[in-house]
């Protein structure tokens, strides 16, 4: 699969120091998705996948509540998912996934950082067609063939298993997120390093080492809009 996906808990703490901006990115999407169904995680898949995602950013009970109680309380804030595709150095590729309540906005800031760090923005398609939707989930205490038994026993077919050093990585089809995540519940597993659905690239690349430098501060620069959700890429930061 080629990205390393054991040392996330060490990326998260680096990259995610300002924890008030990770926190805010979770406090709306979780009332987006609260607002999109009931505000009750067992009737509402969407939530209950925030919600999991949540748990591995350690977001504070507290925020969490405070987004769902908003939902409940009939506030009106309105925001629509967008995605944009685009291109860093060397050719790179680049997804962003945004939920906004100001397209003109976003779309502009999303723009003017590509073009500051040596990027630019593609057409819708430019990108995605070389990314697979992928659900990523990763835990210890297992080894990947007690993991695959498990699995089977449940009749759950996946992608991959993996481990990376002391960690098991289980690679699925989104659709068979809850239900991986379950039969590994149920196996004794409650802490998971990373529960994500992401858009994996089919083929990571390596950059030069001064394309590397400004490619990390294109998606920095992403990373830290406001509006900005997700951002994946097919480089390779580790090589």
């Amino acid at each position: 699969m080629g990205r390393k996906w054991n040392n996330i808990k060490e990326k998260k703490a680096t990259k995610d120091a300002n924890t008030s901006r990770v926190y805010s990115k979770f406090g709306r999407e979780i009332y987006v998705a609260a607002k999109q169904g009931e505000p009750d995680p067992e009737s509402n898949q969407a939530l209950k996948f925030v919600l999991e995602r949540a748990k591995t950013y350690n977001v504070p009970k507290a925020i969490i509540e405070r987004a769902i109680e908003k939902a409940k309380g009939g506030a009106e804030e309105s925001y629509d998912e967008l995605r944009y595709e685009g291109f860093g150095p060397n050719g790179s590729m680049v997804i962003v996934d945004a939920l906004t309540n100001n397209v003109n906005r976003t779309a502009a800031d999303v723009r003017s950082t590509f073009g500051k760090n040596g990027g630019n923005m593609g057409v819708s398609g430019s990108v995605a067609y070389m990314f697979d939707p992928t659900a990523v989930i990763g835990f210890e205490g297992k080894t990947a063939d007690e993991v695959l038994e498990l699995l089977m026993e449940a009749d759950i077919d996946v992608r991959d298993i993996l481990e990376e050093d002391d960690a098991v990585i289980v690679y699925a089809e989104p659709d068979q997120f809850h239900a991986v995540q379950e039969a590994l519940q149920n196996a004794g597993i409650t802490e998971f390093t990373v529960a994500e659905l992401t858009m994996l690239a089919q083929n990571d690349v390596t950059l030069p080492e001064d394309a590397k430098e400004k490619f990390e501060k294109l998606i920095d620069a992403l990373e830290d809009l406001e509006d900005v959700q997700q951002v994946y890429h097919n480089v390779d930061l580790d090589a």
